[in-house]
């Protein structure tokens, strides 16, 4: 009889990993994994997983107390922390998707490495149908500008990946995907919609003080109230997640067709509940 050499014990040192491997039925097998997992899949809280180091900031000593054979990482590395998971001896499986693509190729990797290829071909196929099913609903609707930053202080736009999104929900990403940017060039693009995303900033990205520090109130996305924030783990983790991102954003960009979506915060909806409570 051939051996199963199938990984058992997985440590998964970014959140996209820990959900694919939820996704395809094998969350059992993690051992480890990180706190920022437990904000994007919820069986983490639940469970007794040992928290360690992220991909960012990796430690042998705690990948080699968990004894696994498997660390599953993704960018960003240091260099440092990559050298402290080879230093580990397990099999390292490192991870760097940068379009919609790329992440299905994730996808499939680790299924296959995990012994569950038909899931993986499965997920994939969920994730392509719902992308296709919203991108069908725009086709003939009008395609705003749109502008999606996943970090504030430097001013980075959103990955490719995110500006496939946009281009499924019924926009059109302006600026360069994944990229560094000057506030005075996303102002004169003159963005129609306005989406920040900021990693590990959850839903908390205060859009007010942003546009005000930036120069922005003249840009048409804030003269009409179109500036939103997004859960970042929605648009910033590279798995079945951006499935709600893509709703957020449809609902962003083509509000009066697609309907109000969790996750997704509007200024306008922040003016309201801050006059509210100066009103207490």
């Amino acid at each position: 009889m051939p051996s199963d050499y199938t990984p058992q014990r997985v440590v998964s040192l970014q959140p996209s990993a820990t959900v694919i491997l939820a996704a395809i039925g094998k969350f059992e097998h993690i051992v480890a994994c990180t706190k920022y997992c437990a904000e994007v899949c919820p069986q983490v809280r639940r469970s007794k997983q040992v928290m360690v180091a992220d991909s960012w900031t990796a430690k042998r000593e705690e990948i080699i107390a968990v004894k696994p054979d498997l660390v599953i990482a993704a960018v960003p590395y240091q260099e440092k922390a990559v050298a402290e998971i080879l230093k580990s001896g397990a099999r390292f499986l490192g991870l760097a998707p940068k379009t919609l693509n790329d992440i299905y190729t994730d996808i499939a990797a680790i299924a296959g490495i995990m012994n569950a290829p038909d899931r993986g071909r499965e997920l994939i196929e969920q994730m392509q149908r719902e992308i296709e099913s919203v991108r069908a609903q725009t086709r003939t609707l009008p395609r705003p500008r749109v502008f999606c930053e996943e970090w504030g202080k430097p001013l980075f736009a959103s990955q490719p990946w995110v500006a496939e999104l946009i281009d499924a929900a019924g926009g059109k990403f302006v600026g360069d995907p994944g990229v560094q940017q000057a506030p005075e060039t996303v102002l004169a693009d003159d963005p129609e919609v306005l989406v920040a995303a900021w990693c590990g900033a959850g839903d908390r990205v205060p859009l007010d003080k942003i546009i005000r520090e930036r120069g922005w109130g003249e840009m048409g996305a804030v003269q009409h109230n179109r500036v939103y924030c997004i859960r970042d783990d929605f648009l910033n983790t590279p798995a079945p997640t951006l499935i709600a991102g893509l709703h957020a954003l449809a609902a962003a960009i083509h509000p009066k067709t697609f309907p109000q979506s969790p996750g997704l915060r509007c200024i306008a909806d922040g003016d309201r509940q801050g006059r509210a409570q100066r009103s207490l």
